[in-house]
């Protein structure tokens, strides 16, 4: 089966650099499903889920939005921030929906509704993705890494 090349990046770190089958990617306009030999692609993404196929495997990354680039060879992702699932501190991600709820209960002038909703929906997501993988760690379907 063809691959395609994948890289996700942020300003601080390359998170993954790999083959994989299928990619899907939270895009602006709603999820893209990439696979190799994709026409290329420029497109903005969402705060969300990255989803990796690789040899039957999926792999689940977070992403707090950034910036995809598809050839027909290689796809690369500029991620504002990502993190593989596994790498999800559940305790700092509840805190960080905890903290968020709060400000947007608090009333007046100096709390920002759309920062703190914006916080709301990244801690959200990010449980959502770290307790996806493990709900489906004990099925198999979800690798704990890209390596081979």
């Amino acid at each position: 089966m063809a691959t395609i090349k994948l890289d996700i990046v942020t300003a601080e770190k390359l998170v993954l650099s790999d083959e994989a089958d299928f990619v899907v990617a939270p895009g602006s306009m709603g999820e893209l499903g990439i696979f190799p030999k994709h026409a290329p692609l420029l497109s903005t993404l969402e705060v969300g889920e990255v989803r990796v196929t690789k040899a039957e495997e999926v792999y689940s990354f977070f992403i707090s939005g950034g910036f995809i680039e598809v050839l027909p060879d290689q796809i690369t992702i500029l991620a504002d921030t990502a993190e593989r699932a596994e790498d999800i501190d559940e305790a700092r991600a509840n805190e960080a929906r905890d903290r968020a709820e709060s400000l947007m209960g608090q009333q007046g002038d100096s709390i920002d509704l759309s920062q703190a909703e914006a916080s709301l929906k990244r801690a959200a997501i990010r449980l959502k993705v770290m307790q996806k993988r493990r709900m489906s760690r004990s099925g198999g379907s979800v690798g704990t890494s890209l390596d081979g």
